[in-house]
């Protein structure tokens, strides 16, 4: 028997809400999950109506459940370094960092992005997982002089091609200034915030980081506002344009069993650095002897997959299991299903053919240049 309907998601107090949840149920979001133990819209009207209007016009994104790790304290600088194998002796104040961090075997635990708020002031916003709780148990019996908390944060997004659109009378001609994974402090009519030139969309876009949860109504209903002359609306993170663009997902494309090398960022791995981050060594004997599997990108035959992979899918090569299709999608854009895997070394140069094992079968797929669209990410810089 197979079923085609979503299962209900029931609300309780267990799992946390944001503080624009009641925004996006009067929105009429029509289906949630929990990320970083918070509710997260999925999708409003549906999966394919929100893509084109993100990268069509602009959209309005509760992302809250990404949350922030503050690190402050007189060694607030040392310790992020050594939870990082990202080289950050170069981050100035006011600069945002895409950054792994990693356990003593090179694994990744989380992928989040770094604000740096002050000379020994940062925060991280996450993935899902469970980092305050990694970096307060390696600072607990530690020599470091920190405090990590999670503060009252609580981000949106806005991203599309007419975000900056949007933002300039919420903020002024200053937004013109900001540059791309750069941030500001300063308020809304009151209401304390942070604002990025960044984004989970692969389009142009921000992020604005309210400060207190309090406004949260407020600061939503204001957005919007500004918004609609644009034909702004609702929106989650699209699954669609985040493979498009080769946008990883915590959880699915990477996990602890991934290293920065297999999935093509080496660049943010710097050895050679003075600071003896946690799996340095693990990282060093990687490169050394080189990596066994790849992350590639995907061209999946056949009709459509529609939403995609509820589970990774397995993937063979003449019979032989060679790896895992961890993402997958049907774009809309390019007409094709298309998706990520983690394959044999051997098996990852293009134009390789593998099968996929499917809930309804099997189908062939054949491994591509990836990103799939803007490979040179020309957009969300723009």
């Amino acid at each position: 028997m197979s079923v085609d309907k979503e299962p209900l998601t029931a609300f309780g107090p267990r799992v946390r809400k944001s503080p624009f949840f009641d925004a996006t149920r009067r929105y009429g979001c029509n289906a949630y999950t929990v990320y970083n133990h918070t509710y997260m819209p999925l999708y409003y009207e549906d999966r394919v109506t929100d893509y084109w209007r993100l990268v069509n016009d602009v959209t309005l994104w509760d992302v809250a459940g990404q949350r922030q790790v503050e690190v402050t304290g007189p060694d607030a600088a040392r310790f992020v370094q050594m939870l990082t194998p990202r080289n950050l002796s170069k981050c100035k104040v006011g600069q945002c960092k895409y950054v792994f961090i990693t356990n003593e075997e090179g694994g990744i635990i989380n992928d989040p992005v770094l604000l740096r708020l002050g000379e020994n002031h940062f925060w991280l916003s996450l993935a899902d997982s469970d980092v305050l709780l990694w970096a307060q148990g390696i600072a607990v019996n530690s020599e470091f002089n920190v405090n990590i908390t999670e503060p009252d944060v609580s981000p949106l997004q806005v991203q599309g091609p007419k975000s900056t659109l949007v933002m300039r009378p919420l903020f002024g001609d200053r937004i013109n200034d900001l540059r791309y994974f750069w941030f500001k402090e300063t308020d809304l009519h009151g209401i304390p915030v942070v604002v990025s030139r960044t984004g989970w969309s692969s389009e142009r876009g921000y992020e604005i980081f309210l400060r207190d949860n309090q406004h949260g109504d407020r600061l939503w209903e204001t957005v919007m506002e500004a918004g609609k002359p644009y034909n702004i609306g609702p929106c989650a993170p699209s699954h669609i344009r985040r493979i498009e663009g080769g946008l990883l997902s915590y959880g699915s494309d990477i996990t602890l069993s991934e290293n920065p090398f297999e999935l093509g960022f080496g660049k943010f791995v710097d050895l050679d650095q003075e600071a003896n981050f946690i799996g340095k060594p693990a990282l060093q004997r990687i490169k050394t002897e080189g990596v066994k599997r790849q992350l590639v990108g995907l061209e999946i035959d056949g009709t459509s997959l529609g939403a995609g992979n509820e589970h990774p899918w397995a993937m063979f090569h003449n019979d032989r299991h060679v790896g895992k299709l961890t993402s997958s999608v049907y774009s809309p854009r390019l007409k094709k299903n298309i998706g990520i895997a983690i394959v044999d070394l051997e098996h990852s140069r293009e134009g390789t053919r593998l099968d996929v094992e499917i809930p309804k079968g099997e189908r062939q797929a054949m491994i591509v240049p990836f990103p799939f669209y803007d490979p040179e990410k020309s957009i969300p810089v723009s």
